[in-house]
């Protein structure tokens, strides 16, 4: 599972899931597709969840998933930066929205929580 961080104003952007985990949230996400490079595949998610067009930086982390007792999934979380779009809501969610960590909504994964406290100690989001 490949995921972008995209921080406006020391804020992130979250998805409200539609469908697996509906109603709640999570950093926006995706999986890479056979044959597929890892900086591409997050590039084409967030412009298919979000209408965001990103450019992928650095690996922020790489964690272990277990919240599907059916597949173990290796999350990477890439911060990248906003080159262009609009903010749209497509694909998997129904709603995109910014949140500083004080007022998160209830989350889908846990490894995000684990992603959005490291955000906050390293001061990339308030």
């Amino acid at each position: 599972m490949i995921k972008a961080i995209i921080i406006r104003n020391e804020k992130i952007l979250l998805g409200k899931r539609n469908g697996t985990y509906q109603g709640k949230w999570c950093i926006p996400c995706g999986y890479v597709e056979w044959g597929e490079d890892v900086y591409d595949a997050v590039k084409r998610e967030l412009l298919e969840e979000t209408g965001l067009i990103i450019e992928p930086l650095d690996v922020y982390t790489v964690l272990s998933n277990f919240h599907n007792e059916e597949q173990h999934t290796v999350g990477i979380w890439f911060m990248a930066k906003e080159g262009g779009g609009e903010l749209l809501v497509g694909d998997d969610l129904k709603e995109v929205r910014f949140f500083s960590f004080d007022d998160l909504p209830e989350l889908a994964f846990p490894t995000d929580r684990v992603v959005l406290k490291r955000l906050k100690e390293d001061k990339l989001i308030c």
